[in-house]
């Protein structure tokens, strides 16, 4: 069984610094990665407003970098912002969490198919491997207190995971295409959001032994199953949140 620490010391955050700095060495970049990080450990939460005042001073950084690293999050659609009033992290509604959903679901079948059809016995044995680590992690979020770090380097492992179908389907042009739609980071906001932690006995062990199968349609079906559960769950949760009263006029000054 793979470890908290063991976690911790491998896993690595999915980044998307080209749009920034490829080397993640310029101010703004490291903005960006700050800013971005915070978000999905849930240490922002949606709907929080984005001094740009407090967050240069809270990173040492002049208004420029926080701006451009603003900008680039907007684009990707985690903040938003409202001319004369300020920036927050986004508040998604109904439709925008379902259209996330239909995508994904979309792009992760096909890569699910494709996968079934591709991989060698020792994908496979590879995939195996990291979903029951992935699995035993997710216990551990359910059953115990786990401080947003670990949550953070689980979500992590929980995408690495993902995308490691999408390599596996051996198509570069449905891997890139995941990857820029970002299903799988709002996927991640979502459940941070919601605070969704319990997931059914062998959840992704079910996922890879289809996708070990070589029989496309079953891989197919199993994903789709996958990508829906919970998704109700989301949606009553975050239906919660304002997506109008939450400005704070007073809170937005930058």
């Amino acid at each position: 069984m793979i470890s908290k620490s063991e976690l911790r010391k491998t896993a690595r955050t999915p980044t998307r610094l080209d749009k920034v700095d490829k080397a993640g060495a310029s101010l703004s970049g490291r903005a960006y990665q700050q800013i971005r990080d915070e978000i999905l450990r849930g240490d922002l939460s949606i709907g929080d407003v984005l001094s740009r005042r407090r967050l240069a001073k809270r990173l040492n950084m002049s208004f420029l970098p926080i701006t451009e690293a603003l900008k680039v999050l907007e684009t990707e659609g985690l903040v938003e912002s409202r001319p004369r009033i300020g920036t927050r992290v986004r508040v998604p509604n109904e439709q925008d969490i379902r259209d996330s959903n239909v995508i994904r679901e979309a792009l992760e079948s096909q890569a699910a198919r494709l996968s079934a059809q591709n991989m060698t016995a020792e994908d496979k044995k590879q995939l195996r491997t990291s979903a029951r680590h992935l699995d035993q992690l997710q216990k551990m979020c359910a059953r115990e207190h786990a401080d947003s770090r670990f949550l953070f380097s689980v979500h992590t492992y929980h995408m690495e995971f993902h995308m490691r179908i999408a390599e596996l389907s051996r198509s570069p042009g449905l891997r890139r295409a995941i990857e820029k739609e970002q299903v799988l980071i709002f996927n991640w906001l979502y459940d941070i959001a919601a605070n969704q932690r319990t997931l059914p006995e062998g959840f992704h062990s079910t996922l890879a032994e289809a996708l070990c199968s070589g029989d496309p349609l079953v891989a197919d079906t199993a994903m789709r199953v996958h990508v829906q559960y919970g998704l109700d769950q989301v949606l009553e949760r975050l239906a919660n949140y304002d997506g109008g009263d939450a400005w704070r006029l007073k809170s937005t000054k930058s």
